[in-house]
């Protein structure tokens, strides 16, 4: 099994930034829940998740936002995608994701 995604955590002071890096698919979901989780559990946390170096990502990376989303929501934090490329941008809008997640419509370009 070959986990190829990377997360770094970066806390500028206002917000936290989550940068990944790789593919996120069944087998680096977890990964990146494990990451992203705890993160929208302190209330009035921002968190912003820069996707500008992702490239694939299937349904099981929507369910992990979905439950960042909704833990947001529960703690009183902020969550943010910004930089998708637009392969993973599209996933967002033909499930109308894009509609109650904040993200950035700056799309990048990408195969």
């Amino acid at each position: 099994m070959n986990i190829n995604l990377d997360v770094e955590v970066i806390d500028d002071g206002l917000s936290t930034i989550v940068e990944l890096v790789g593919e996120i698919d069944a087998y680096t979901a977890p990964v990146l829940k494990e990451s992203l989780l705890p993160l929208t559990e302190e209330a009035g946390a921002n968190i912003i998740v820069d996707l500008e170096k992702v490239n694939y990502m299937d349904s099981t990376g929507l369910g992990v936002f979905i439950s960042a989303l909704k833990s947001s929501k529960e703690h009183e934090s902020k969550l943010k995608l910004i930089h998708l490329q637009e392969r993973v941008y599209r996933l967002f809008k033909i499930t109308s994701l894009d509609s109650i997640i904040t993200i950035d419509t700056t799309v990048r370009g990408g195969n």
